[in-house]
């Protein structure tokens, strides 16, 4: 077995070079290919042609001949259309209701860029921003996807040894996160062995870590320590390699028969990727600004449990908050050690989204200022336009999940290319 058994996976044909200059453009394989096709183009014309196209259109080009195919492939020109193309236009991943076999990269028209096998039954698409795709079931089943080779790989689904015979592992209910070690480069998932049952507060949840790219022969999930709070798994945010977490709505259903335990719903756990530690807690700024004296009070106290997300925006931490007069207030968090968040949107939505949507999570910002939102329970996604004020619903089918591709669209191969 090789030292590292997940190279493979992660190993893409992605950019790594610089943007050439001409001179280099002439040493390219690919474009000396290209000349000597019987093409009537110098080798360094067509690749300057071919660099003004959009990735989608040079996507379909790559049927005209070999020789083109190899030039649009070659990670020297992926790198230079790459830093050509920075734009408002980012590739998202999508799992389309009507279509659980299959993952789709799409763009923010609409427009299905590739589709690709969906492995395994019950597997939902994780909300990652990632040059690889993840999908996980609840029955603790995790697998990994990178859309550029086509590669897949099942993570182990054996607990870590000091998790055995536990009865979150024996009897799983799980949920997972993903995210890239910034100082290393490496990508981890987070695993979380959740209560099995609802009310039994006398079990705790069970987290552990598992590196896709690093590990070695028999590599397995490493045991990390409880959180002492419940924390909401599925509602979760990966900002910077650090996985962040909502309260669960446990503590709701208590104080919803009078007990008070003192924990706010927009009190945000934190855990390192890198160091594989909990950080210390932070205070969301949302339920500092209520008051506990009267019964409307506490009314509106306990519906925030269900209207917050947790989401990465410009590479900040963003609490979103869907009040009931339809509003979408963003908070970026601004200082951690703090615990410092400045309101950024504040979002009239009555014409867009329903005031009984209880799951509204911002996607990104493009580089044009517009912001993308999942309507996760109507699988809607729109386009919000802070110029005009207006929203823009998504022509494509309805989600069950979507989440951020950062992967070069040329270097994509394999799988149902559209």
């Amino acid at each position: 077995m090789p030292a590292d058994p997940y190279a493979w996976l992660m190993s893409s044909p992605g950019p790594s070079s610089p943007p050439p200059t001409r001179s280099t453009r002439r040493r390219a394989p690919s474009a000396a290919a290209a000349s000597n096709a019987g093409g009537p183009l110098p080798a360094d014309v067509l690749f300057d042609v071919l660099l003004r196209l959009p990735a989608k259109e040079l996507c379909r080009l790559r049927a005209v001949c070999r020789a083109w195919r190899s030039l649009t492939a070659d990670p020297l020109f992926a790198g230079a259309h790459a830093a050509r193309h920075r734009g408002p236009c980012p590739s998202l991943l999508a799992k389309f209701r009507d279509d659980e076999a299959r993952i789709h990269v799409v763009d923010l028209r609409g427009g299905v860029l590739k589709r690709m096998a969906c492995p395994g039954d019950g597997h939902e698409l994780l909300c990652t921003r990632l040059d690889l795709a993840c999908v996980a079931s609840k029955d603790n089943s995790c697998r990994v996807l990178n859309p550029a080779t086509g590669a897949a790989y099942a993570l182990p689904e054996s607990p870590a040894p000091e998790h055995a015979g536990r009865e979150n592992s024996r009897d799983p209910y799980t949920f997972f996160a993903s995210g890239r070690v910034a100082a290393t480069g490496e990508c981890k998932v987070l695993r979380v062995f959740n209560r099995t049952e609802f009310d039994a507060f006398d079990q705790q949840q069970l987290f552990e870590v598992f590196t896709i790219n690093g590990g070695a022969g028999g590599a397995q999930w490493r045991a990390r320590e409880s959180h002492y709070l419940f924390l909401e798994a599925h509602n979760a945010a990966v900002v910077g390699g650090v996985v962040y977490f909502l309260t669960d709505c446990a503590y709701d259903l208590m104080l919803f028969f009078g007990v008070n335990t003192g924990v706010h719903p927009d009190c945000i756990a934190s855990f390192d990727l890198e160091t594989e530690e909990w950080r210390r807690d932070i205070q969301g700024p949302i339920s500092s600004s209520l008051s506990m004296d009267d019964a409307n009070a506490t009314e509106e106290y306990r519906s925030i449990w269900h209207k917050l997300t947790l989401s990465e925006l410009k590479g900040s931490l963003v609490l979103a908050y869907h009040r009931r007069h339809q509003s979408l207030d963003l908070w970026f968090l601004t200082d951690f050690e703090n615990g410092l968040w400045a309101k950024e949107y504040s979002i009239r939505t009555e014409a867009a989204i329903p005031a009984d949507e209880y799951f509204v999570k911002p996607l990104l910002v493009s580089d044009d200022g517009r912001l993308v939102i999942l309507l996760a329970s109507t699988g809607i996604l729109l386009i919000y336009d802070p110029s005009t004020n207006t929203f823009t619903e998504v022509e494509m089918g309805r989600l069950d999940a979507v989440g951020i591709y950062t992967g070069n669209l040329l270097t994509l191969q394999g799988g149902d290319m559209v």
